[in-house]
């Protein structure tokens, strides 16, 4: 597929068919929601027939975060500069062909470079739906729309388990885990051809350049953290994996560096250096890191469960469904209690904490007669914290940092959150697989994970303090202004923001991983 630039749209009128078009970009997302959670309760599976290790298992859940996390800004200028709809459909064209590589991975390297792939090629997708939204959609239309959109992030994420355990139970055609990668084939087409006849394409009218060396060194600062944390473990933590992550936080200072001089030659960074002298965005950014790597309790449970305790996929996955009931137990209180802010931040990640603490005090104290219900008080307090700290971060974020820098702050939280979640995946399954590998006992093993991952969300609690102090004032939703022609301004207002558009909804997406 060619990525020439095509010709400015007509932006006279909007869609006509936005209502379905927009749909049809919804179930691609969803997808990728899927995808980003299906594969825990699968790693089992994985495990027996791929004759996987544990440090394969965690790259194949940490490697699809972390190539959506580098790939989603720069993804994001993209759709920009080259058509956001024919990103989009090139993104929608890979995640097919990789879900098809993932489910024919004859090994566990086949398997993680494919779940790379996958990452990557939805971080194609995902930036350039909300981007799409604010141009196909009348002011008083968006609000609406961008609800749906932050509902299909949060229904995605509750979606992935169940829906691989349901298809795990079945062993389709005697495939095992395999159809959970398969399935994406068919969905994926229809949603291709959907998006040819439905679709418009947009484009920012002076769209920013891809800061490619700056992506280039921040993706290598990430790896130089992770790539010894998963590694290091089952190689004996030799000399060079501390090394490597002492060199984290160089090549972070260099990518500092490097971004001012961007700024200074006139062009656009990755990250705007502004950034660092605002409290918001750097308490925003310590808050995601620390307290989305927290979700790798996913990873501990649901192996310990199937693999620890016998339970079935299925029955896995459905207990982990009270932690979705306490994530939609703040939403009706969500309006009220997010003006607060900061508070609000370090409430929720109080509550998970002790909600992760009452999982680790059953799997301690029923040890292998666990049963589900013992899991659900903790669940639910677990879920309503995660809600409260994901809800407001974003807000916070955006309603204390000036406006013009608006835009860059929720891509850099929203990147941190994805890295977070793979640092966690990484730390948690250190420990947990650590302990393993070292003849403990499964109970045990689950203990210092879910252990590991309360400590997290407990440092996260006093990071929440550094966001600033004050009530968050948002606009009301009837205070949009009246609809008008969209025309080259409103491009150059969306090319601003487009590639970092996911703002609040991406925050939600690992909500629920």
């Amino acid at each position: 597929m060619s990525f020439s630039a095509p010709p400015a749209p007509d932006t006279t009128s909007y869609n006509p068919r936005r209502w379905a078009a927009f749909v049809v970009t919804l179930s691609a997302a969803f997808m990728d929601l899927v995808d980003t959670t299906v594969i825990n309760v699968a790693l089992p599976s994985l495990r027996r027939d791929l004759d996987a290790s544990s440090t394969q298992l965690e790259w194949a859940v940490a490697g699809y975060v972390m190539a959506f996390a580098a790939g989603m800004i720069t993804a994001g200028r993209l759709g920009d500069r080259f058509g956001r709809l024919r990103v989009f459909q090139g993104g929608l064209a890979a995640f097919v062909v990789t879900s098809a590589l993932t489910g024919l991975a004859v090994n566990a390297e086949m398997l993680v470079a494919a779940r790379v792939a996958q990452g990557a090629s939805a971080a194609m997708m995902v930036p350039q739906v909300l981007a799409m939204l604010r141009v196909e959609f009348p002011p008083e239309e968006q609000h609406k729309a961008a609800t749906l959109f932050g509902l299909n992030f949060s229904v995605g994420g509750v979606a992935g388990p169940l829906i691989g355990g349901v298809i795990l139970d079945a062993d389709l055609f005697g495939l095992d885990w395999r159809p959970i990668f398969f399935i994406n084939v068919p969905i994926g087409i229809a949603a291709l051809i959907g998006t040819f006849v439905l679709c418009r394409d947009s484009r920012a009218q002076h769209a920013a350049t891809t800061d490619v060396r700056g992506l280039a060194i921040a993706t290598l600062a990430v790896l130089a953290l992770l790539y010894p944390l998963v590694e290091g473990r089952t190689m004996g933590w030799p000399w060079w994996t501390w090394v490597l992550m002492a060199a984290c936080p160089v090549l972070l200072w260099l990518f500092g560096r490097y971004e001012k001089t961007v700024v200074r030659r006139g062009h656009a960074p990755l990250i705007d250096p502004g950034l660092l002298r605002e409290r918001a965005p750097m308490g925003g950014l310590s808050v995601a890191v620390l307290f989305f790597a927290g979700t790798g309790y996913t990873l501990v449970i649901t192996v310990h469960l199937q693999s620890g305790l016998g339970y079935s996929p299925l029955h896995t996955a459905l207990t982990m469904v009270p932690f979705a009931v306490g994530v939609g137990l703040f939403s009706p209180f969500a309006p009220k209690i997010r003006p607060y802010g900061r508070p609000v931040a370090v409430v929720g990640s109080l509550l998970a904490a002790i909600g992760m603490a009452g999982n680790l005090l059953a799997v301690r104290s029923a040890g292998e007669d666990l049963h589900s219900w013992q899991l659900v008080p903790g669940m639910l307090v677990t879920g309503l914290g995660v809600s409260m700290t994901s809800g407001v971060l974003i807000a916070t974020v955006l309603a204390k940092t000036p406006g013009r820098l608006a835009g860059s702050a929720a891509a850099l939280v929203n990147t941190a959150i994805q890295v977070g979640v793979a640092v966690g995946i990484a730390v948690v399954g250190t420990v947990f697989f650590g302990s393993l590998d070292d003849d403990g006992k499964a109970v045990d093993a689950a203990g210092a994970g879910l252990l590991t991952v309360v400590i997290l969300y407990l440092l996260a609690s006093p990071a929440a303090l550094i966001l600033p102090p004050g009530r968050l004032m948002f606009a009301a939703a009837g205070n949009a202004k009246p609809p008008r022609q969209a025309g080259p301004a409103d491009e150059e207002e969306t090319s601003g923001t487009d590639d970092d558009a996911t703002s609040g909804s991406l925050a939600s997406r690992r909500t629920t991983d």
